[in-house]
């Protein structure tokens, strides 16, 4: 999980010490933005925060859900340590879980920027989106920016400030205004994780779009059976085969598919 993090880690909103096992990020809540730092180790989650006293409960709440803390693994393990592809990845990692996130917007926004480019493009187009249009919170990070506040940013200002293709800065600002609408009168509201993410069929009617960033958004947003048969490293992990071979031999593994993709994730990417 902390490979991972590291992976995914937004320049200036977001900080991975590996040594030393530890994340952090800030979180917005109805009190304020608080910072969040977890310490990941074998013996557990440590957590620290920096921020209103009164918004810890909502903090802690949302580091539960975006580190997927109250899963069942035990039925996890049980449904897939059978398959003789995952045997040997449950069994070397029965705790590993699926991250999710603590902002449904943001989670978007960087998946669409690190559509068809490389993990380290992706991340690098996400900092100057955070370093451009971010505001300062605690901890020296930054809080990524608002729906409401890209969706009034003129698409050729957001591409060249982060160096977008044209077409993928309409992207962005096509899923500002939707997660803007979603937001409604709560725009004024601090809370990030009270804004539910967009469905399949909201995101797919969006310019640019599809299905891998679709259920790729699936696997972070909170279900434990998405799956994305399409991504490049999963089906290289199974042998190189089809998205719908993967898809296919998915279907042994339901209802906990968002589990088997990641381990195999794990297994090629992370160690």
């Amino acid at each position: 999980m902390l490979a991972s993090l590291a992976a995914h880690s937004i320049p200036g909103a977001e900080r991975t010490q590996a040594g030393a096992g530890i994340h952090e990020r800030l979180v917005r809540t109805t009190h304020g933005p608080l910072a969040v730092s977890v310490r990941l180790s074998a013996s557990g989650v440590d957590v620290t925060l920096e921020g209103p006293r009164e918004a810890e409960g909502e903090a802690l709440a949302a580091v539960r859900t975006w580190l997927d803390l109250d899963a069942d693994l035990d039925d996890v393990r049980a449904a897939l340590v059978g398959d003789p592809d995952l045997r040997p990845l449950v069994l070397a990692r029965p705790g590993l879980r699926v991250i999710g996130t603590t902002n449904a917007f943001q989670t978007a926004v960087t998946t669409v920027l690190g559509q068809q480019v490389s993990l380290a493009a992706g991340r690098t187009f996400a900092g100057r989106l955070v370093a451009s249009y971010g505001t300062p919170g605690p901890g020296g990070l930054l809080l990524f920016p608002r729906p409401a506040h890209l969706a009034g940013t003129d698409p050729g200002e957001l591409r060249a400030a982060v160096g977008l293709t044209a077409a993928r800065a309409r992207t962005v600002h096509a899923v500002a205004l939707a997660f803007a609408d979603r937001r409604g009168a709560e725009n004024t509201t601090e809370n990030d994780a009270a804004t539910p993410p967009l469905t399949r069929d909201e995101l797919l009617a969006l310019p640019g779009i599809g299905p891998w960033t679709v259920d790729y958004l699936e696997v972070r947003t909170g279900n434990p059976d998405a799956f994305a048969p399409g991504d490049l490293v999963l089906r290289r992990a199974l042998g190189g085969i089809s998205a719908a071979q993967a898809a296919a031999r998915s279907e042994v593994w339901r209802p906990f598919r968002a589990y088997a993709l990641v381990h195999l994730w794990t297994a090629a990417a992370y160690l």
